[in-house]
């Protein structure tokens, strides 16, 4: 399934569905009034929904917005220096442990959504990222059952201010100014993606290609990364976890290649679609 916030004219608030080809099912007519209260829920919601997609009655996607799949995540972790190539086009060492840091959940917007592109920085920079999505809370989760919390995937743009994040040791603030972590445009859950670990990964912007890649190439992968953030602070229904950008982001370039105004960033994950958003001076 392909789980999705949306907004519709009927309801004018942010409604859980199911992508179904160019339609969405209503999830929120089983009881579920948010994504994140269809995550809580667990399987018994997952099955439901999987009935629903028999009988309910469908809108067309065309007459809806798109949100962020959850748009107010628990929490969204990201990874650093993930993918080896990256590493060494950032200049940095290649780290012995998952480098985890957290950007503010008032930051994630859906695909379509305009990234704005803050006058405090002259440096913005693109991340195309593959994202877990954790589908029931964990303490100290084992590496052999981490994939058992895993309800699915989705995609997320790491957009991030190099020279507010690179100013200090602490990188969330420089990658939490509103608008800076799009997802989406879906959850696919985790029973459509055979094997996470080889997916392509792909950005570009006005139709030129940055950023190519595959899953492949993670570092640590997901069974790790959820083992590890996991045996420092328990992970809850509906956190994000983005899992490192592959090389060919702006700061690795020469000469560097920033964001700028009136630009279109689209990123394409295997089997999980695309996300688009267009960038706009603040």
């Amino acid at each position: 399934m392909k789980l999705v916030t949306f907004l519709s004219p009927k309801t004018n608030h942010p409604t859980p569905g199911c992508l179904v080809d160019e339609t969405i099912v209503d999830l929120s007519s089983l009881g579920y009034p948010t994504m994140l209260s269809f995550i809580e829920a667990g399987s018994s919601a997952l099955e439901a929904a999987k009935a629903a997609l028999a009988t309910s009655p469908r809108i067309p996607a065309a007459g809806v917005t798109l949100l962020s799949p959850i748009p107010r995540p628990p929490r969204v972790f990201g990874i650093g220096l993930n993918y080896l190539r990256h590493a060494v086009e950032s200049n940095m060492a290649v780290p012995a442990f998952p480098v985890v840091f957290l950007k503010l959940t008032s930051s994630v917007v859906g695909t379509g959504a305009t990234i704005i592109l803050p006058a405090l920085s002259i440096q913005p920079d693109y991340e195309a990222e593959f994202a877990v999505v954790i589908g029931k809370p964990g303490y100290k989760i084992p590496i052999a059952s981490a994939m058992d919390y895993v309800l699915g995937y989705t995609i997320c743009n790491d957009v991030s201010a190099r020279d507010i994040q690179l100013s200090t040791s602490q990188w969330n603030l420089g990658k939490s100014f509103p608008t800076f972590t799009p997802l989406g445009p879906a959850i696919t859950t985790a029973d459509e993606v055979q094997d996470p670990h080889n997916l392509d990964i792909s950005l570009t912007i006005d139709g030129e290609t940055l950023q190519s890649s595959n899953t492949s190439d993670l570092i640590f992968k997901l069974p790790e990364i959820i083992a590890y953030i996991s045996s420092i602070t328990p992970l809850e229904a509906g956190d994000v976890i983005s899992t490192g950008t592959p090389e060919g982001v702006g700061l690795g370039r020469t000469p560097k290649r920033w964001l700028k105004p009136n630009e279109e960033i689209t990123i394409t994950i295997a089997h999980l679609g695309q996300l688009t958003n267009r960038t706009a001076a603040e």
